[in-house]
């Protein structure tokens, strides 16, 4: 027969009792110890260049540069693919593209892998308030609308497109005084400077919306997991003037747009993103040229102005010393390097993104890190910084080492790997499947890439850029003796990673 409590308690020992009330004060004082769950606060940016998110760079981005003086910064991040929907899916599952069989924008990784968690879902299964605002999850071409079982509230301006991001004011619309870009971005001119409040374009109302959410977190009293997804610096390059008036465009960094000799054609796209449909494509004008990247630079700088609110709101809440916060970009972007626009390469401008987490107690605040990570990383990184449990299968590593210390990589991080099929948008060709794919590794010094046949596996073509010599990928080495062991090496790293696999 089972005794209720109280009477197990009246009969209990003196010496019973006391033994319960220590450990009850024991307990509690370890609570206590542990202190409250950290927050996290996730935030994103869209087709942003890493080294122009660094201190020092030529644009102007003062709220990410106080960011990553309290952060350490991985100067060597890359995505898993070079696009939206194929990168965002996997840094935000822990997956690879290959794992969930995504590789375009217009599949939902849930209509492949209905049972997948995601990183604000495992948050918010281990007694977190998920937030989204902007931008997280791909935001077009597919049926379903960001990931609602990810979140404990509706997401917020996350399902939208590029090309519907006009001015909302009220009145009339001041004209645009930029030069005008090579076409229209869907409802935008590619160019267009217009003297409007922030909050006339998406990003604007993503910091304000954000700002709000974070006054809810704060009366919640509750850990939670925010994820700001901001839709700049992608295309249309149609900042407020203001952000443009902040460069001088005849002092922006010189563009070189020469292809890297002996580079195989497969390696390229047709940037249909910022130039159009190819058999509509003009010739750019040298001012057409500097004005989209002029455009660019504009951006980021708007960008930044409301990452910088969304922070001093976090501040003002009294919310960060106790909170996590991640900064990365999606992908990389050319802007006319290699004679590219866009993304959607195994190039090193469009593979390499920013990546920067700050947070309690951690012993390289400020540093700066080497060693090649993937957006892999992030989610057991986060979970392992917030002590929570990881979910079976994550193919990244956690970055918990390296951001207490280690600054080497450690022995399972020794390369970062990025793909992309041809045609660079193959749902949108007629038989909707790639005929190539590319598949590249980076290592401490070299990249190395191999363009196989999607049905039969064959390598068709390869590439190797020497990072030691040629940062800016110049020159296809495939062939240079002098470089045959690092090829070799490379080649073996690739091959581990992508085995050789025919598709039917």
């Amino acid at each position: 027969m089972t005794l209720p409590f109280h009477t197990l308690l009246r009969r209990s020992t003196p010496l019973l009792l006391l033994s319960l009330l220590l450990l009850c004060v024991t307990s509690l004082h370890a609570a206590a110890a542990a202190g409250p769950k950290k927050n996290v606060l996730f935030i994103m940016a869209d087709d942003f260049r890493p080294e122009l998110a660094t201190y020092g760079s030529p644009a102007i981005t003062p709220n990410l540069d106080k960011l990553a003086a309290r952060s350490v910064q991985f100067d060597r991040a890359y995505c898993q693919q070079a696009v939206c929907n194929p990168s965002r899916s996997s840094m935000l599952t822990g997956l690879r593209p290959d794992t969930l069989r995504i590789w375009n924008n217009g599949t939902h990784f849930r209509e492949l892998n209905p049972e997948v968690t995601t990183l604000p879902k495992w948050f918010m299964e281990h007694g977190y308030t998920s937030r989204c605002v902007g931008k997280i999850f791909h935001n077009w071409h597919t049926e379903m609308h960001g990931d609602p079982s990810s979140w404990s509230a509706p997401e917020f301006l996350h399902y939208a497109n590029h090309g519907d991001d006009t001015p909302q004011v009220t009145g009339e619309v001041p004209p645009n005084t930029a030069v005008p870009g090579p076409r229209n971005y869907g409802n935008v001119n590619v160019c267009e400077k217009r003297d409007v409040p922030d909050e006339a374009y998406y990003d604007g109302r993503v910091a304000a919306e954000a700002v709000r959410v974070l006054t809810e977190l704060k009366k919640e009293d509750k850990p939670f997991f925010l994820a700001v997804g901001f839709w700049k610096p992608h295309a249309p390059f149609n900042a407020p003037k203001k952000y443009w008036d902040l460069y001088d465009k005849s002092k922006l960094p010189t563009l070189n747009p020469a292809r890297p000799a002996g580079a195989p054609e497969v390696a390229f796209h047709d940037s249909r993103e910022i130039l159009g449909p190819p058999k509509e494509q003009k010739p750019l004008t040298p001012e057409q040229v500097l004005e989209m990247r002029h455009g660019y630079f504009a951006n980021i700088s708007y960008m930044d102005a409301q990452l910088g609110k969304v922070l001093e709101a976090l501040k003002a809440q009294g919310l960060e010393e106790n909170t996590v916060i991640t900064f990365a970009g999606d992908h990389g972007y050319h802007i006319g390097e290699h004679t590219q626009w866009g993304k959607t390469s195994n190039f090193e401008y469009d593979a390499q993104v920013p990546l920067m987490i700050s947070g309690p107690k951690l012993e390289l605040t400020g540093k700066r890190y080497t060693s090649p990570v993937e957006l892999l990383d992030v989610f057991p990184t986060l979970v392992d910084l917030c002590e929570l449990p990881k979910p079976p299968g994550l193919e990244g590593v956690s970055l918990v080492p390296a951001l207490n210390g280690w600054l080497d990589a450690p022995p399972s991080k020794l390369d970062a790997f990025t793909q992309h099929p041809r045609p660079a948008y193959y749902d949108r060709e007629p038989d909707k499947q790639p005929k190539s794919m590319g598949v590249s590794v980076r290592t401490a010094t070299v990249r190395y890439t191999e363009w196989r046949d999607w049905k039969t596996g064959e390598v068709i073509a390869r590439e190797l850029y020497d990072h030691t010599k040629d940062p800016q990928e110049l020159r296809n080495a495939i062939d240079d003796p002098s470089l045959a062991e690092q090829r070799e090496t490379a080649a073996a790293a690739l091959l581990k990673q992508f085995p050789i696999t025919p598709h039917p």
